[in-house]
């Protein structure tokens, strides 16, 4: 995947530390996910989401943009990962929360669909690249019209 110049925008603007943290995530997340997905920037994150290609249909929440799947952003304390399929999937929630008790020391800081990690160090790259191949963009689009879409 090449970064658009919105990508490397938002990446050039980062301290030294975040940069170089939301760099080797991003290389964990662009290597595992399937074809399909694209990269840019949405709703002011480095984003992942199904081309308007595949899924015309766009984001209900606003239909002229593409449908989010995975966000990463540099946050004030955490570098943070937005997973929509986290969220609408019970399935992949228990997946990922027991995948990382087991190979994870300490508690997991997560929402609905957001993981922090205030310490970059200590993000599981392993493990989210397990995460990133588990939704092709049709299971997504399965998913998301299953969940959101009625």
């Amino acid at each position: 995947m090449k970064t658009n110049e919105a990508v490397q925008k938002y990446l050039d603007a980062l301290t030294d530390d975040k940069r170089d943290a939301m760099n080797a995530l991003r290389k964990t997340i662009v290597k595992a996910l399937p074809k399909g997905f694209e990269e840019g920037i949405q709703y002011g994150m480095i984003a992942y989401s199904v081309s308007m290609k595949l899924y015309p249909k766009g984001y209900h929440c606003d239909p002229s943009q593409p449908l989010p799947f995975l966000s990463i952003a540099a946050q004030k304390n955490s570098i943070n990962i937005y997973h929509m399929g986290i969220y609408a999937s019970p399935e992949l929630l228990k997946w990922f929360t027991d995948e990382y008790a087991k190979t994870v020391k300490g508690k997991l800081d997560m929402g609905k669909s957001c993981m922090r990690f205030k310490k970059p160090e200590l993000i599981p790259h392993t493990l989210i690249g397990e995460l990133c191949k588990k939704m092709t963009p049709a299971d997504w689009i399965a998913c998301y019209e299953s969940n959101f879409r009625k």
